[in-house]
């Protein structure tokens, strides 16, 4: 999954317990490799990145914690701005020897890069304005073992053109189904809606045979950037045009648009609130 906030309210939080008051709620931004990781969400049994944040913050604060994060990201998906939330017992709490204590625990696959204070009131998932994702492609004829991790490699020539002129019917405002995996809706539930708000999607040359995708929604569901990404590949290969867009989208059939890119080259890299 590469959706930064789901239709499911529940998805992406820890329930791990309560927090003795006085509570003070803190903000952490985390960068890490996706790699290693099922996934942001904490999953029993299976390795994650919320799941092994929490456990490093309960041995350092000495009691559980209820994670929040701005999104989940899926196996392999990357992260360079996650943010997260949590109420810590005030009496406990150190920001700095926290930080420091998570870096030795974590780093190097997942960095806290940023330990803040802030007001009881803030959400690291319903306070989100914006949630901004990259993905990057390398298209070279010849693999690069050092970008391996973090890009995909497209060995054929992209046609750059056709994928900026792909772009412009994602602005504003659609039902994205073309693009999402559709969530199991829960018995007595309806639905969840696939619409979705995009702000901005540009393709970005940065030399070298490197290529970087850059959206940005208020949210996004299950799959969509790394489906929007392999759609857009077709067309910079020639299996699509780039006309075709709009169509796909208006179609809102995820049999349309069939390609998802790999999940290693994305990255969530910037929240904004």
């Amino acid at each position: 999954m590469d959706a930064t906030n789901d239709p499911d309210p529940g998805r992406g939080r820890v329930a791990t317990g309560a927090v003795s008051q006085p509570a003070q709620r803190v903000r952490l931004t985390v960068a890490y490799d996706g790699a290693a990781f099922r996934g942001f969400a904490a999953q029993r049994g299976l390795p994650t990145v919320a799941g092994a944040l929490q456990d490093a913050l309960a041995r350092v604060l000495r009691h559980p914690v209820t994670l929040t994060g701005a999104g989940r990201t899926d196996a392999g998906v990357h992260a360079w701005g996650q943010v997260v939330s949590f109420d810590a017992d005030a009496r406990r709490l150190d920001p700095e020897r926290l930080h420091t204590s998570l870096l030795h625990q974590l780093a190097p696959t997942i960095v806290v890069r940023e330990v803040r204070l802030v007001d009881d009131d803030f959400d690291a998932r319903f306070a989100a304005r914006a949630r901004v994702y990259r993905y990057t492609v390398l298209n070279r004829d010849v693999p690069d073992p050092f970008l391996a991790a973090t890009t995909w490699w497209v060995p054929r020539p992209l046609d750059l053109r056709a994928m900026i002129l792909a772009c412009d019917p994602l602005y504003g405002e659609h039902d994205f189904s073309s693009f999402c995996r559709r969530p199991h809706p829960q018995p007595g539930h309806r639905e969840p809606s696939m619409r979705r708000r995009v702000l901005d999607a540009t393709w970005h040359d940065l030399g070298d045979g490197l290529l970087r995708f850059q959206i940005e929604a208020t949210s996004f569901c299950h799959q969509m950037v790394r489906s929007i990404t392999g759609t857009m590949v077709d067309m910079g290969l020639g299996r699509r045009r780039p006309g075709e867009m709009r169509g796909i989208v208006l179609a809102r059939d995820r049999a349309v648009a069939r390609s998802v890119a790999p999940p290693h080259g994305l990255c969530l890299w910037e929240v904004r609130y």
